[in-house]
C-alpha cells in the first residue's frame, strides 16, 4: 500500500464530493462543491492537499489564512476527512502534517474547530498535539 500525499486538483471532485458525504454528512451539490473548489484552487489563501492510497482518494485536508486584528496569523483547518476504509493507518495525521508544513513555512499557527458530538476526532487531534482552549456556540445567517 503506497500512501501520498498531493495539492488537490479538480480531478479528485467527485472523491471529495463523497468524502464530504460519507465521512462528514454534508450532502452539498457536487456543481456547486466544483465551482468552490475550482475557485478555491486558484486562491493562495487556500491550500487544499488529497491523501491517496495506490493513486485512489483516500482523504483531504482544507485550510486557509486566519487573520485576526487580536491575535498572530494562523492557517484554519476547515475542513479534515478521512475513508472509513482507509482509518488508523496515519493518512489524517499527514494531512495535518502538511497544514502544519505549511503554517511553520509562514510563522502561523494552525487552529481548527471540531464539532461537539465527534468525540472520537476530538481524541485524534489531542492525539496529534492540539488542546482544545475554548468551547463555543457558531451562528450563522444565509442570505
Amino acid at each position: 500500500m503506497e500512501i501520498a500525499i498531493r495539492k488537490c486538483e479538480l480531478r479528485d471532485l467527485s472523491e471529495i464530493v463523497l468524502l464530504n458525504k460519507k465521512e462528514m454528512g454534508y450532502d452539498y451539490p457536487v456543481e456547486d462543491t466544483k465551482v468552490q473548489l475550482a475557485r478555491m484552487l486558484k486562491d493562495s489563501n487556500h491550500r487544499i492537499y488529497v491523501a491517496t492510497v495506490d493513486d485512489r482518494v483516500a482523504g483531504y485536508v482544507h485550510a486557509n489564512n486566519y487573520d485576526l486584528l487580536y491575535a498572530p496569523p494562523m492557517k484554519n483547518i476547515m475542513g479534515i476527512a478521512v475513508s472509513s476504509d482507509y482509518r488508523k493507518i496515519g493518512i489524517g495525521k499527514m494531512l495535518l502534517n502538511e497544514v502544519e508544513k505549511w503554517a511553520r513555512d509562514t510563522g502561523a499557527g494552525v487552529r481548527l474547530v471540531s464539532g461537539a458530538t465527534r468525540t472520537g476526532a476530538h481524541a485524534f487531534y489531542s492525539a496529534c498535539g492540539y488542546t482544545c482552549n475554548k468551547e463555543q456556540k457558531n451562528f450563522s445567517k444565509r442570505f
